[in-house]
């Protein structure tokens, strides 16, 4: 991944980290919104899974540029979401979610080469992590 690009994702999550709830609470409303079916994969009170979300992100944004410290537990992380029932294709509408959750949160900071470094960013860990659960399931 690009220097340049896990800088703008690391300065522009620092600005969307002040409102981490609202932002956690907006991403489950959108992914529930675009993948209804993803809704069971999901425990009824999301208070616990809000705070999940923000702190993965939090650890991967500031691994950015060690990714070899974040590989380890982005892949058990894949391999858990395998037994939650999560699927290859959830991975997109995920991002989707995500990005979308993110251009709310930064507004005006929302910019092309922000928006391009995100994608980037999560293209490379969601393929990563599509592998990771991928290889569990191919062993299995």
């Amino acid at each position: 991944m690009i220097p340049a690009q896990n800088k703008l994702v690391q300065q522009s999550f620092a600005k969307v980290a002040p409102i981490a709830d609202e932002a956690a609470e907006l991403f489950y409303d959108r992914l529930f919104e675009i993948a209804p079916q993803v809704r069971e994969l999901f425990p009824g009170d999301l208070t616990e899974q809000r705070k999940k979300l923000m702190a993965t992100l939090t650890i991967v944004v500031n691994g950015l540029d060690n990714m070899d410290s974040i590989l380890p537990a982005a892949a058990a992380l894949a391999k858990r979401h395998v037994a939650y029932g999560a699927q290859p294709a959830h991975y997109s509408v995920v991002g989707d979610a995500l990005l979308w959750t993110l251009e709310k949160g930064l507004g005006h900071s929302w910019t092309p080469d922000v928006a391009a470094a995100w994608s980037s960013t999560y293209a490379a860990l969601s393929g990563f992590m599509i592998n990771a659960a991928q290889s569990q399931d191919s062993a299995a």
